[in-house]
Protein backbone atom coordinates (compact mmCIF):
# COMPACT_ATOMS: atom_id res chain seq x y z
CA UNK A 1 0.00 0.00 0.00
CA UNK A 2 1.53 3.32 -0.84
CA UNK A 3 2.54 6.28 1.68
CA UNK A 4 -0.03 8.53 0.15
CA UNK A 5 -2.51 5.76 0.08
CA UNK A 6 -2.41 5.21 3.84
CA UNK A 7 -2.62 8.65 4.56
CA UNK A 8 -5.74 8.96 2.52
CA UNK A 9 -7.19 6.68 4.39
CA UNK A 10 -6.52 7.49 7.57
CA UNK A 11 -7.69 11.34 7.19
CA UNK A 12 -10.70 9.61 6.35
CA UNK A 13 -10.89 8.14 9.45
CA UNK A 14 -9.78 11.11 11.21
CA UNK A 15 -12.89 12.98 10.04
CA UNK A 16 -15.50 10.06 10.41
CA UNK A 17 -14.22 10.87 14.35
CA UNK A 18 -12.45 7.53 14.61
CA UNK A 19 -10.03 6.83 17.06
CA UNK A 20 -6.59 5.71 15.66
CA UNK A 21 -5.01 2.67 17.65
CA UNK A 22 -1.81 1.59 18.57
CA UNK A 23 -1.30 -1.14 16.08
CA UNK A 24 -3.40 0.79 13.20
CA UNK A 25 -1.55 2.47 10.20
CA UNK A 26 -0.59 5.97 10.77
CA UNK A 27 1.96 8.55 9.01
CA UNK A 28 5.40 9.27 10.65
CA UNK A 29 4.20 12.84 11.17
CA UNK A 30 1.21 11.91 13.09
CA UNK A 31 3.71 9.03 15.61
CA UNK A 32 6.45 11.44 15.91
CA UNK A 33 3.83 14.35 16.76
CA UNK A 34 2.09 12.12 19.56
CA UNK A 35 5.61 11.00 20.64
CA UNK A 36 6.71 14.83 21.26
CA UNK A 37 3.32 15.85 22.79
CA UNK A 38 2.70 12.85 25.36
CA UNK A 39 6.41 12.55 26.57
CA UNK A 40 6.58 16.38 27.29
CA UNK A 41 3.11 15.94 29.04
CA UNK A 42 4.30 12.86 31.25
CA UNK A 43 7.57 14.73 31.78
CA UNK A 44 5.84 17.90 33.17
CA UNK A 45 3.97 15.46 35.64
CA UNK A 46 6.74 14.13 37.11
CA UNK A 47 8.93 17.75 37.13
CA UNK A 48 6.01 18.84 38.72
CA UNK A 49 5.93 16.87 41.65
CA UNK A 50 9.15 19.15 42.56
CA UNK A 51 7.81 22.24 43.88
CA UNK A 52 4.80 20.56 45.98
CA UNK A 53 7.21 17.79 47.00
CA UNK A 54 9.59 20.59 48.48
CA UNK A 55 6.59 21.22 51.23
CA UNK A 56 5.66 18.23 52.13
CA UNK A 57 7.18 18.49 55.55
CA UNK A 58 6.27 21.70 56.01
CA UNK A 59 2.84 21.92 55.33
CA UNK A 60 0.94 23.86 58.29
CA UNK A 61 -1.40 20.61 59.84
CA UNK A 62 -1.27 16.99 59.59
CA UNK A 63 -4.93 17.38 56.59
CA UNK A 64 -2.97 19.55 54.89
CA UNK A 65 -0.05 17.01 54.65
CA UNK A 66 -2.36 14.08 53.79
CA UNK A 67 -4.22 15.68 50.88
CA UNK A 68 -0.50 17.17 49.50
CA UNK A 69 0.84 13.47 49.59
CA UNK A 70 -2.55 12.31 47.48
CA UNK A 71 -1.76 14.59 45.10
CA UNK A 72 2.05 13.87 44.19
CA UNK A 73 1.57 10.87 44.27
CA UNK A 74 -1.60 11.19 41.72
CA UNK A 75 0.70 13.58 39.61
CA UNK A 76 2.98 11.07 39.65
CA UNK A 77 0.79 8.25 38.48
CA UNK A 78 -0.50 10.89 36.08
CA UNK A 79 3.37 10.79 34.49
CA UNK A 80 3.05 6.62 34.49
CA UNK A 81 0.07 6.62 32.46
CA UNK A 82 1.47 8.82 30.15
CA UNK A 83 4.55 7.33 29.63
CA UNK A 84 2.50 4.00 29.02
CA UNK A 85 0.96 6.01 26.33
CA UNK A 86 3.54 7.09 24.89
CA UNK A 87 5.41 3.47 24.92
CA UNK A 88 2.89 2.15 22.75
CA UNK A 89 3.56 4.25 19.74
CA UNK A 90 7.41 2.33 19.40
CA UNK A 91 9.38 4.79 22.13
CA UNK A 92 10.81 3.56 25.27
CA UNK A 93 10.28 5.07 28.13
CA UNK A 94 14.18 5.31 28.82
CA UNK A 95 14.36 7.05 25.62
CA UNK A 96 12.17 9.50 26.67
CA UNK A 97 14.14 10.08 29.44
CA UNK A 98 17.46 10.73 27.90
CA UNK A 99 15.33 13.25 25.94
CA UNK A 100 14.29 15.07 28.64
CA UNK A 101 18.25 14.97 30.23
CA UNK A 102 19.59 15.70 27.31
CA UNK A 103 16.97 18.65 26.93
CA UNK A 104 15.66 17.35 23.50
CA UNK A 105 12.83 17.39 25.19
CA UNK A 106 10.75 20.00 27.23
CA UNK A 107 8.25 19.86 30.16
CA UNK A 108 5.85 22.56 30.85
CA UNK A 109 7.18 26.33 31.68
CA UNK A 110 4.96 26.51 34.88
CA UNK A 111 7.63 24.02 37.22
CA UNK A 112 10.56 26.52 36.26
CA UNK A 113 9.15 28.93 39.19
CA UNK A 114 9.66 28.40 42.75
CA UNK A 115 7.03 27.70 45.68
CA UNK A 116 8.13 30.43 47.76
CA UNK A 117 5.05 29.99 50.47
CA UNK A 118 2.45 28.10 51.45
CA UNK A 119 -0.01 30.05 49.73
CA UNK A 120 1.78 28.96 46.26
CA UNK A 121 0.76 25.44 47.17
CA UNK A 122 -2.63 26.75 46.83
CA UNK A 123 -2.41 29.39 43.80
CA UNK A 124 -0.41 25.95 41.56
CA UNK A 125 -3.52 23.78 43.12
CA UNK A 126 -6.19 25.96 41.60
CA UNK A 127 -4.41 28.07 38.85
CA UNK A 128 -1.93 25.43 37.42
CA UNK A 129 -4.12 22.63 38.11
CA UNK A 130 -7.04 24.49 36.77
CA UNK A 131 -5.51 25.43 33.60
CA UNK A 132 -4.40 21.87 33.28
CA UNK A 133 -7.96 20.76 33.33
CA UNK A 134 -9.17 22.85 30.93
CA UNK A 135 -6.54 21.51 28.32
CA UNK A 136 -6.84 18.15 29.36
CA UNK A 137 -10.85 18.25 29.24
CA UNK A 138 -10.05 19.10 25.35
CA UNK A 139 -7.70 16.15 25.05
CA UNK A 140 -10.45 13.39 26.15
CA UNK A 141 -11.42 14.24 22.78
CA UNK A 142 -7.93 13.36 20.85
CA UNK A 143 -7.85 11.24 18.12
CA UNK A 144 -5.25 9.02 19.90
CA UNK A 145 -7.20 6.23 21.77
CA UNK A 146 -4.85 5.26 24.64
CA UNK A 147 -4.06 9.56 25.15
CA UNK A 148 -7.64 9.71 24.92
CA UNK A 149 -8.23 7.53 27.53
CA UNK A 150 -5.72 8.64 29.88
CA UNK A 151 -7.48 12.14 29.74
CA UNK A 152 -10.53 10.48 31.32
CA UNK A 153 -8.73 9.28 34.97
CA UNK A 154 -6.10 12.23 34.96
CA UNK A 155 -9.23 15.14 34.17
CA UNK A 156 -10.80 13.37 37.28
CA UNK A 157 -7.97 13.24 39.79
CA UNK A 158 -7.17 17.03 38.68
CA UNK A 159 -10.18 18.49 39.40
CA UNK A 160 -9.25 16.90 43.28
CA UNK A 161 -6.24 19.27 43.30
CA UNK A 162 -7.89 21.98 41.76
CA UNK A 163 -10.44 21.94 44.70
CA UNK A 164 -7.31 21.63 47.15
CA UNK A 165 -5.79 24.56 45.68
CA UNK A 166 -9.12 26.73 46.21
CA UNK A 167 -9.38 25.89 49.44
CA UNK A 168 -5.91 26.74 50.63
CA UNK A 169 -6.67 30.02 48.64
CA UNK A 170 -9.99 30.41 50.28
CA UNK A 171 -9.46 29.71 53.79
CA UNK A 172 -5.76 32.23 53.81
CA UNK A 173 -8.36 34.85 52.49
CA UNK A 174 -10.26 33.99 55.63
CA UNK A 175 -7.19 34.50 57.79
CA UNK A 176 -5.23 37.31 59.12
CA UNK A 177 -4.17 40.11 57.27
CA UNK A 178 -0.52 38.55 56.52
CA UNK A 179 -2.14 35.57 55.39
CA UNK A 180 -4.33 37.36 52.78
CA UNK A 181 -1.39 39.28 51.90
CA UNK A 182 0.18 36.02 51.28
CA UNK A 183 -2.78 34.83 48.95
CA UNK A 184 -2.51 37.75 47.14
CA UNK A 185 1.36 37.26 46.24
CA UNK A 186 1.03 33.99 44.94
CA UNK A 187 -1.92 34.90 43.03
CA UNK A 188 0.68 37.85 41.63
CA UNK A 189 3.17 35.59 41.08
CA UNK A 190 1.31 32.64 39.29
CA UNK A 191 -1.30 34.42 36.87
CA UNK A 192 0.93 35.10 34.23
CA UNK A 193 2.60 31.76 34.05
CA UNK A 194 -0.78 29.81 34.18
CA UNK A 195 -1.99 32.05 31.10
CA UNK A 196 1.52 30.97 29.54
CA UNK A 197 1.03 27.39 29.82
CA UNK A 198 -1.58 26.87 27.25
CA UNK A 199 1.26 27.95 24.68
CA UNK A 200 1.40 30.87 22.35
CA UNK A 201 -1.07 31.99 19.63
CA UNK A 202 -1.60 28.90 17.37
CA UNK A 203 -0.46 31.50 14.25
CA UNK A 204 3.02 32.06 16.29
CA UNK A 205 3.13 27.44 16.59
CA UNK A 206 5.11 25.65 13.82
CA UNK A 207 2.90 22.47 14.96
CA UNK A 208 -0.20 23.86 15.27
CA UNK A 209 -1.42 23.13 11.69
CA UNK A 210 -1.02 19.40 11.82
CA UNK A 211 -2.53 18.94 15.12
CA UNK A 212 -5.82 20.10 14.30
CA UNK A 213 -5.58 18.11 10.67
CA UNK A 214 -5.17 15.24 13.16
CA UNK A 215 -7.45 16.20 15.46
CA UNK A 216 -5.04 15.83 18.45
CA UNK A 217 -6.29 19.17 18.92
CA UNK A 218 -9.61 20.38 18.87
CA UNK A 219 -9.59 23.59 20.37
CA UNK A 220 -7.05 26.46 20.02
CA UNK A 221 -4.49 27.45 22.87
CA UNK A 222 -6.23 30.87 22.52
CA UNK A 223 -9.63 29.73 23.14
CA UNK A 224 -9.02 27.43 26.01
CA UNK A 225 -7.00 30.42 27.49
CA UNK A 226 -9.86 32.23 27.21
CA UNK A 227 -12.37 29.43 29.14
CA UNK A 228 -9.86 29.24 31.75
CA UNK A 229 -9.76 33.66 32.30
CA UNK A 230 -13.53 33.51 32.84
CA UNK A 231 -13.87 30.64 34.78
CA UNK A 232 -11.31 31.87 37.04
CA UNK A 233 -12.02 35.91 37.68
CA UNK A 234 -15.22 34.34 38.90
CA UNK A 235 -13.90 32.21 41.65
CA UNK A 236 -11.39 34.94 42.52
CA UNK A 237 -14.14 37.62 42.73
CA UNK A 238 -15.92 35.00 45.08
CA UNK A 239 -12.80 35.03 47.80
CA UNK A 240 -11.53 38.30 47.57
CA UNK A 241 -8.48 38.04 45.34
CA UNK A 242 -7.50 40.75 42.94
CA UNK A 243 -6.28 39.45 39.28
CA UNK A 244 -3.03 40.92 38.49
CA UNK A 245 -3.88 42.55 35.38
CA UNK A 246 -5.22 46.44 35.13
CA UNK A 247 -6.38 45.31 31.51
CA UNK A 248 -8.80 42.76 32.74
CA UNK A 249 -12.30 43.64 31.86
CA UNK A 250 -15.65 42.21 30.77
CA UNK A 251 -16.98 42.87 27.28
CA UNK A 252 -20.71 42.41 27.07
CA UNK A 253 -20.01 42.11 23.08
CA UNK A 254 -18.03 38.95 23.46
CA UNK A 255 -19.44 37.98 26.46
CA UNK A 256 -15.89 37.08 27.75
CA UNK A 257 -13.21 38.63 29.75
CA UNK A 258 -10.64 41.22 27.69
CA UNK A 259 -7.35 40.58 29.11
CA UNK A 260 -3.72 42.33 28.97
CA UNK A 261 -0.82 41.11 26.39
CA UNK A 262 1.41 38.02 28.04
CA UNK A 263 5.03 38.70 27.97
CA UNK A 264 5.95 35.93 25.62
CA UNK A 265 9.71 36.75 25.55
CA UNK A 266 9.78 35.56 29.49
CA UNK A 267 7.70 32.21 27.84
CA UNK A 268 10.32 32.06 25.65
CA UNK A 269 13.09 32.11 27.89
CA UNK A 270 11.78 30.06 30.63
CA UNK A 271 11.44 27.36 28.01
CA UNK A 272 15.17 27.78 26.59
CA UNK A 273 16.20 26.69 30.15
CA UNK A 274 16.74 30.44 31.34
CA UNK A 275 14.05 30.18 33.52
CA UNK A 276 14.22 30.48 37.44
CA UNK A 277 14.66 27.18 38.29
CA UNK A 278 15.03 25.37 35.10
CA UNK A 279 18.93 23.93 36.53
CA UNK A 280 17.73 23.09 40.03
CA UNK A 281 14.55 20.92 38.65
CA UNK A 282 16.70 19.23 35.48
CA UNK A 283 19.65 18.41 38.08
CA UNK A 284 17.03 16.96 40.93
CA UNK A 285 15.38 14.80 38.37
CA UNK A 286 18.95 13.42 37.09
CA UNK A 287 19.96 12.95 40.36
CA UNK A 288 17.20 11.07 41.67
CA UNK A 289 17.23 9.30 38.30
CA UNK A 290 20.67 7.88 38.59
CA UNK A 291 20.24 6.83 42.05
CA UNK A 292 17.43 4.68 41.18
CA UNK A 293 19.36 2.68 38.69
CA UNK A 294 20.04 0.10 41.34
CA UNK A 295 16.25 -0.39 41.25
CA UNK A 296 15.51 -0.89 37.57
CA UNK A 297 18.41 -3.35 37.52
CA UNK A 298 16.77 -5.43 39.93
CA UNK A 299 13.59 -5.37 38.27
CA UNK A 300 14.83 -6.21 35.21
CA UNK A 301 16.91 -8.92 36.71
CA UNK A 302 13.66 -10.69 38.18
CA UNK A 303 12.05 -10.51 34.69
CA UNK A 304 14.73 -11.94 32.85
CA UNK A 305 14.70 -14.55 35.87
CA UNK A 306 11.48 -15.13 35.79
CA UNK A 307 10.82 -15.55 31.78
CA UNK A 308 13.94 -17.77 31.76
CA UNK A 309 12.06 -19.93 34.77
CA UNK A 310 8.72 -19.80 32.88
CA UNK A 311 10.65 -21.18 29.27
CA UNK A 312 11.81 -24.11 31.62
CA UNK A 313 8.74 -24.92 32.35
CA UNK A 314 6.88 -24.74 29.02
CA UNK A 315 9.73 -26.97 27.69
Amino acid sequence: MSTEHIQNAFQQRLDKGDFIEPKDDMPDGYRTHLIRQISQHAHSEVIGMQPEGNWITRAPSLRAKQILLAKIQDEGGHGLYLYSAAETLGITRSEMIQQLHSGKAKYSNIFNYPALTWADIGAIGWLVDGAAIVNQVSLQRTSFGPYSRAMVRICKEESFHQRQGYEIMAHMMNGTADQKEMAQDAMNRWWWPALMMFGPHDSDSPHSGDAFKWKIKRESNDELRQRFIDKTVQQAEVIGLTIPDPKLKWNEAKNHYDHGEINWNEFHEVIRGNGPCNKQRMEHHIKVHEAGAWVREAAEAYKKKRLNKESLVTI
